[in-house]
């Protein structure tokens, strides 16, 4: 059979491993610290970066990865919001990159695939005030890998989100990248600064914390010529924002789909809005393609 899903257990997580044996890919998840994938192999090439020492520390965000960012996308002024005259702390990114997962289902026939589930509890609720559940149901298949994602309100008013994705692509060798970000210009979250974008960014700077909007469509990707291959990533138009985040001597790059701009909760802007009792569907899929040159 084709498809598989192992588990192995660790110290302090439970790993589930997805596997497509006849194309040598296979995906690890685990859903204790935040639901995150935390290696993707193909044919031997590793695809993820991981900081396993910060993995290992549960007081610290996981650096690495695919973290999953929700309800907020990027930091808020002070860690604050206003919601209905209210005031809230939340911190960078969110909560759901730091909460345990619950698996809900597996499936082998037609690809590896694995469904997590978050749900509200109170202490959520202590900083987001809504009821609500999300399921997130990973898919290995050859090359790609989906994420199909659902957002459902339990409450009795709307609730607004923002949600993004978080990956961390392996490489060693950044000067060899060709980026493709469907955007003319950013900005720039280290300096506050709005420049024009021509598909380059000057690598020597320390850190980029760059914000590309709007997009000309819901694609990006990373060219990788000396690994032999393109990370391609595709996105539901509600994701009107991709991030490229770099820290120089690090061996990672970062392509974050976004569906809002920083401090959208209390901007408003490009905020995704369930009513209640109502649900969203969202979906981001990863392909890795050889590169012809």
């Amino acid at each position: 059979m084709s498809y598989a899903i192992a588990r192995r257990q660790e110290e302090s997580y439970q790993t589930y491993i997805l596997s497509d044996e006849a194309k040598q890919s296979r995906l690890e998840i685990v859903p204790q610290r935040g639901g995150i994938v935390t290696s993707w192999r193909i044919q031997g090439q590793e695809i993820f970066y991981m900081d396993w020492d910060r993995f290992q520390d549960a007081n610290k965000s996981v650096r690495g990865g695919i973290p999953i960012l929700f309800p907020i996308c990027g930091d808020l002024p002070n860690d604050c919001y206003t919601y209905q005259g209210q005031e809230y702390t939340l911190k960078r990114h969110g909560f759901a990159r730091d909460l345990p997962w619950e698996v809900t289902a597996q499936e082998t026939e037609n690809e590896a695939a694995l469904t997590l589930v978050l749900k509200s509890n109170d202490q959520t609720r202590a900083i987001y005030p809504f009821d609500f559940e999300i399921t997130f149901t990973y898919r290995l298949k050859g090359n790609t890998l989906t994420l199909d994602q659902t957002y459902r309100n339990y409450s009795s008013e709307a609730m607004p989100f923002s949600t993004g994705l978080h990956p961390y692509f392996w490489l060693t060798d950044k000067e060899q990248m060709q980026l493709d970000i469907p955007a003319t210009q950013y900005q720039d979250n280290v300096n506050q600064g709005t420049y024009s974008y021509q598909g380059k960014f000057n690598l020597d700077q320390e850190e980029i914390d760059a914000q590309l909007r709007p997009l000309a469509r819901q694609k990006a990707s990373i060219a990788l010529p000396k690994r032999g291959f393109n990370v391609n990533l595709s996105f539901s138009p509600e994701y009107t924002t991709v991030v490229f985040w770099n820290i120089k001597g690090k061996d990672f790059t970062c392509l974050e789909p976004w569906t809002a701009p920083r401090n959208a909760m209390n901007t408003g802007e490009d905020l995704l809005v369930i009513p209640s009792w109502e649900s969203k569907n969202l979906q981001v899929v990863f392909e890795i393609t050889p590169n012809s040159n």
